[in-house]
């Protein structure tokens, strides 16, 4: 970008508002992703926590798994597109949109409960997908954007933590709501009490502050992306694939990201444990996740490490933890399999001999799913600083993920055996971690360029510099 481009794009931005010290604390990074969190908490959090139990709360997860592939194919269509649309709509009224569709789906759960509509579930399924793309998109790219680059591993951890905390209470819910049920189906009130919090969810993003009043806690400017026609948005996401050709690397990680949710929560919890049980490990997955998140966030921001140290250390550990975690599921596995009528096991309760270890398994779990995803995010935010950049980077993982969890359904809804599932999900898993590789040996930097900085001076004056690369091209 040459200093004219980079003088234009300044004066662009919108005056910073006269705001008194409770309204900065309130417009500060830290305080925007929690509010950005506390809207995942009340869609995709509590979304998780109805999946966690497996089959969406139901015996028999067909509906659920259709559904599933609908929402995941929808998903990952609209998640090429999605960047572009939000930097034409903006980040707030994407969120909005984005969590509407999860109240609509929590309501097509409870009308199958009542009236077993199968149909709405699905096509519930597939607008949540639409909905979804534009939610997450947004999310990762404020997420990722707001961060400096020795805060952004913390930032990641903050909402994984809220987000997650979504998950755990609504895990905690069924628990109390399921605790004396005979039933291995999930009853009418679990579902009004999501659909009641997941609506919520959707004024929240009232809340957000203008991503272009933002300021960064080392006094720099937020620069929101400026892509006015939708001509220049297509040209956008090319040139960033064209210039990028490394991150074609990233696409088996993307891809394996959530797909082994599939066998955690329906050919394992949702197939071995009793009603009951199954909402306690839900809670605990993903009260483990904001865990994991935690530490994960600390350690991956220590200064004392060059960031290509952390990344290499990262995935070492990254790589050993899926091979722990999945051989141990291998363990168990051996001694059940799928038959029409569900797993060949008797279903476990939580006061059953042998509960604890398999526990303990799921507990490792959220915790290793926590990781894998934080380190995703926190490779795209050590590649790039820029928010159209981001846009476009989520939004291409956001779409290979769900391309990964909608062909993960369908296995299982094919109703393929239990152990050939797990095989592919370990396999998966591993081999998007190896194809990293070249990403970390070839792009990642110890520190990451803006292609603009505009910094906010002691007055709230303005200016502008470009990345020295650009001055010496012009030279």
């Amino acid at each position: 970008m040459s200093n004219l481009d980079a003088a234009r794009v300044a004066e662009e931005l919108p005056p910073l508002p006269h705001r008194s010290r409770l309204q900065r604390l309130y417009a500060s990074p830290v305080v925007q992703v929690f509010l950005i969190s506390a809207i995942c908490f009340c869609t995709p959090g509590i979304f998780n926590a109805n999946s966690g139990v497996g089959g969406g709360g139901q015996v028999n997860p067909k509906t659920a798994n259709d559904a599933n592939v609908a929402l995941y194919a929808c998903f990952a269509v609209v998640g090429f597109a999605s960047g572009s649309i939000i930097n034409r709509i903006g980040a707030r009224l994407a969120f909005s949109i984005g969590a509407s569709g999860y109240a609509l789906y929590m309501g097509s759960l409870l009308s199958y409960n009542i009236n077993g509509n199968r149909g709405f579930v699905v096509a519930a399924g597939a607008l949540l997908g639409v909905c979804a793309g534009l939610l997450w998109t947004a999310q990762g790219s404020l997420m990722l954007a707001y961060g400096t680059e020795q805060t952004k591993g913390r930032l990641i951890a903050l909402f994984w933590i809220v987000f997650n905390l979504g998950g755990a209470l609504g895990s905690a819910i069924e628990v109390g709501l399921t605790w004396k049920s005979t039933s291995n189906t999930v009853g009418n009130s679990v579902y009004i009490v999501f659909l009641v919090i997941a609506a919520c969810g959707s004024f929240l993003p009232l809340l957000l502050v203008d991503p272009a009043t933002m300021v960064r806690s080392d006094g720099t400017r937020v620069i929101p992306p400026v892509h006015p026609t939708w001509k220049k948005e297509v040209v956008g996401m090319w040139q960033l694939m064209r210039k990028e050709v490394i991150l074609v690397f990233l696409l088996p990680l993307f891809f394996s990201s959530n797909f082994g949710y599939t066998w955690q929560q329906n050919s394992f919890n949702g197939a071995l444990f009793t009603l009951r049980t199954r909402s306690l490990n839900s809670f605990l997955f993903w009260s483990c996740q904001m865990v994991g998140a935690g530490i994960f966030g600390i350690l991956i921001d220590l200064k004392r490490f060059r960031r290509k140290s952390r990344a290499w250390v990262a995935l070492a550990v990254l790589l050993a933890f899926h091979c722990a975690v999945w051989g141990s599921g291998y363990h168990y596995q051996k001694d059940y399999y799928r038959t029409p009528d569900g797993a060949s096991h008797p279903r476990i309760d939580l006061r059953d001999a042998g509960y604890g270890g398999r526990a303990a398994l799921y507990v490792f779990m959220g915790i290793l799913d926590a990781i894998t995803q934080n380190y995703a995010y926190w490779l795209m935010g050590a590649i790039f600083n820029q928010p159209a950049s981001l846009a476009r980077l989520v939004g291409v993982y956001k779409a290979i993920q769900s391309a990964g969890a909608a062909g993960a359904f369908a296995m299982d809804s094919a109703e393929t055996a239990y152990m050939s599932e797990l095989a592919a999900t370990w396999a998966v898993c591993v081999a998007g971690l190896v194809f990293c590789i070249p990403v970390l040996i070839f792009r990642l930097k110890d520190h990451t360029d803006d292609e603009l900085v505009v910094e906010v001076g002691s007055h709230d004056e303005i200016s502008s510099t470009s990345e020295k690369k650009a001055d010496e091209a012009e030279l």
